[in-house]
């Protein structure tokens, strides 16, 4: 009887071996996720941010025109801006949001425009780099989503830096 279990147990352990090898393939970003992000030829933080987003996984394609017009077709007001704006999956992001928000967002499938990080906040990715000495302030990445009696939006915390 013996004899019968020692397979068993061998495929077991070998499913068991397979599974905890494939799990960080998981939890990555799918490798064909396509990000689309409009940004300033200039901006140093953007290509930052942006090589963020490939090291998670993501297979981004960079429009160097700015991002102000996309960010105004989109729906998104002025105050919620920053230097670079990305679309994935149907959602927006705006600023220095970090990849694994955007995996979040990608898997929770909120109803929402998307997320925002306003402005630059150090310390965020893409605004993390040796220049700031470590420094990390603290910053919210914000749900956007589209209010139904108007043509603004409304923000809720999605996930607080402190």
């Amino acid at each position: 009887m013996t004899a019968m279990h020692s397979p068993l147990r061998r495929r077991q352990w070998l499913a068991a071996a397979c599974a905890a090898l494939a799990a960080p393939q998981l939890w990555a970003a799918r490798p064909d996720t396509a990000v689309e992000v409009w940004k300033d030829p200039q901006c140093g933080c953007c290509a930052d941010w942006i090589a963020h987003m490939q090291a998670e996984g993501f297979h981004v394609t960079v429009h160097e025109s700015g991002n102000a017009a996309v960010r105004a077709r989109l729906g998104l007001p002025e105050r919620l801006g920053s230097c670079h704006t990305a679309l994935t999956g149907g959602y927006l992001i705006e600023g220095h949001v970090p990849a694994a928000d955007v995996k979040k967002l990608l898997a929770e499938k909120p109803k929402a425009l998307g997320l925002a990080v306003p402005g630059m906040p150090v310390g965020s990715p893409g605004m993390d780099g040796p220049a700031y000495n470590g420094r990390k302030d603290p910053y919210d990445v914000l749900l956007v989503t589209r209010n139904l009696m108007n043509s603004d939006v409304s923000t809720h915390v999605f996930t607080s830096y402190r």
